[in-house]
């Protein structure tokens, strides 16, 4: 509570004289981010104000127009939605597959595209059917390096000419990206989100499926796994995780799940409302 009041205290004072809430991220003392405001925020009794709910944060952060946090794992949210991301492509073979299975589906998902694996002859094709079907492509690096022993200049390096392609080939900017095996320190995720724009996203569910422990396996574990605002890990660079696809993709659905893409489970975050 105190710290919501603090925080609000800070915003509320802004809108008073500029009407834009602070896009600053907030950080607590061991390095992890604090909750920030967001539109749906409770305004104290006695301050309501019939525009209220008209009025949309805005935010400074590169391709954004709302407060997002550093780091996500999963969301809080009252509606069953999950994002389901895959790592490591384009491949030839298996992306393509899987392509053609989330379209039977009418599921959206995310991909994490590695620049290394974009320049292979095969990419553009692939990538522009990803736009052109309604995924949303992320950046996860050129070379796969772990950016937690990057310097400044080398993270830099490895975001903006992935950064670079993703454009070149879609013609649409990345939103958020995924450090490679999770890899990365406090300070690096506040310098991507203050120029990149880029939140840096984990996950909620690792089914492991790179260490191949079979298609059942992988399936069982994303459907246990599974709660609404979560993010499911998973890699297209392997078939066997592809061929799991089917059976995981039905079984959420019968679930009751509504796939959408990780900026829109972001937009969905419900976390602002907490007294």
């Amino acid at each position: 509570m105190t710290r919501l009041l603090t925080v609000f205290g800070i915003s509320f004072a802004a809108f008073l004289t500029s009407c834009q809430v602070p896009s600053s991220v907030s950080y607590d003392s061991d390095g992890t981010t604090a909750p920030l405001l967001t539109a749906a925020v409770r305004v104290p009794v006695g301050l309501e104000a019939p525009t209220w709910d008209s009025l949309k944060p805005k935010s400074n952060i590169p391709g954004w127009d709302r407060q997002i946090d550093a780091t996500y794992f999963s969301i809080q949210t009252s509606e069953k939605v999950i994002a389901i991301t895959f790592d490591d492509g384009p491949h030839g073979v298996n992306t393509p597959r899987l392509l053609d299975m989330l379209k039977k589906r009418n599921i959206k998902a995310t991909f994490y595209v590695v620049g290394n694996m974009m320049k292979n002859s095969y990419a553009p094709p692939i990538m522009r059917r990803m736009v052109a079907e309604g995924h949303e492509v992320g950046n996860h690096t050129v070379t796969h390096a772990t950016l937690s022993r990057q310097s400044d200049a080398g993270l830099r390096k490895e975001l903006q000419e992935a950064h670079d392609m993703i454009v070149e080939m879609t013609g649409v900017a990345p939103k958020t990206m995924r450090p490679p095996g999770g890899a990365i320190k406090n300070d690096q995720k506040k310098l991507m989100l203050k120029e990149f724009g880029y939140p840096t996203i984990m996950w909620s569910v690792d089914p492991e499926d790179w260490k191949k422990p079979g298609v059942s396996v992988v399936t069982s574990r994303l459907l246990n796994g599974a709660k609404p605002g979560g993010i499911l890990l998973v890699h297209d660079l392997h078939k066997s995780t592809v061929d799991a696809m089917p059976a995981t993709l039905d079984g959420l659905l019968a679930k009751g799940y509504k796939f959408v893409t990780m900026t829109e489970l972001i937009l969905m975050d419900e976390s602002g409302n907490d007294e």
